[in-house]
């Protein structure tokens, strides 16, 4: 089978370094993508490491790499644990998430991920699943749509954008990307076409994946997960999702405060490592997609 063509992997020592990996240790890659990311961590296990990937795209499943020590599961990651148990794994050493669309997925325009091209209204990360963005722009009712482009896109025009859509597809479907930009035309202010449209898409697109219910029920797994001194190295790509893992690292929890016992101290599951990691300029020259990269690196308490 051929290889799929995918691009840099982001930040990719800051990462792998971010899990202190054991070589004899148990790692998990939940968005395998190209590998770059899993064959680093590869490098540093030695014989008696083993290391598992999870991808729901098929089409990363022609990345999978020759290595005895290495299982890739064709599956979301918000099924991490069931489908470690599957194959004995209760603990594991070190987790890694690269979130957000891959460069493959932008790239490919049937997958409707790009503002780039024209194609069919899609967006899905897993080519079988059965919600895609024409069904969320055609069948979704108005307060839907609101929320949707609201809590998603950050749109403050986003009850405009849902009227619009609504009136147009009483006439037809809205079918394609080109369609869908020709109905949202005069919401489109000059010189920030290409910022509005992005974040019109990132909205169609969380809602197509439950990309922000995934990462919580993900992240809620983490505890049981890790062994004691574990690490946990995620990348997010936009304020939503960092929110939710910085939030996380910090609380073990989304919302409110954890409790206090009687004399005020607090117990939470991880403790952060570091700060605040970004790309360098250099990276971002060489690849675009590390623009908007934070990484946040945290151990299991």
């Amino acid at each position: 089978m051929k290889q799929m063509e995918y691009h840099n992997p982001v930040l990719l020592k800051e990462t792998v370094d971010g899990l202190a990996i054991r070589p004899d240790g148990v790692y998990v890659d939940v968005t395998f993508g190209g590998g770059g990311h899993s064959r680093e961590i590869l490098k540093r296990l030695g014989p008696d490491g083993r290391l598992y990937a999870f991808d729901q795209d098929k089409d990363a499943l022609l990345n999978a790499i020759d290595d005895e020590r290495f299982v890739l599961i064709n599956e979301n990651f918000r099924f991490i644990k069931r489908f470690l148990r599957f194959y004995g794994v209760r603990k594991v050493d070190g987790i890694l998430g690269d979130f957000g669309v891959s460069s493959h997925q932008f790239d490919v325009a049937e997958r409707g991920f790009s503002t780039r091209f024209e194609a069919d209204l899609d967006m899905r990360m897993n080519q079988a699943g059965k919600l895609s963005a024409y069904h969320v722009i055609n069948e979704y009712d108005e307060s839907d749509l609101r929320i949707m482009f609201l809590q998603y896109g950050e749109l403050r025009n986003a009850p405009k954008l849902a009227r619009a859509i609504i009136s147009s597809r009483k006439n037809r479907p809205i079918k394609t990307s080109l369609e869908l930009k020709e109905v949202l035309k005069p919401f489109m202010v000059k010189h920030k076409e290409h910022k509005i449209l992005a974040q019109i898409y990132q909205a169609i697109r969380i809602e197509v994946n439950q990309e922000i219910e995934v990462l919580k029920e993900f992240l809620m797994q983490m505890q049981g997960l890790l062994d004691k001194g574990g690490r946990i190295s995620l990348i997010s790509y936009h304020s939503l999702e960092d929110r939710l893992v910085k939030r996380f690292i910090r609380n073990g929890m989304f919302e409110g405060e954890p409790e206090k016992d009687l004399y005020g101290n607090v117990s939470v599951p991880f403790k952060k490592v570091g700060g605040l990691v970004i790309p360098t300029n250099e990276e971002i020259k060489v690849n675009n997609r590390a623009r908007s990269a934070k990484l946040r690196i945290a151990e299991r308490i």
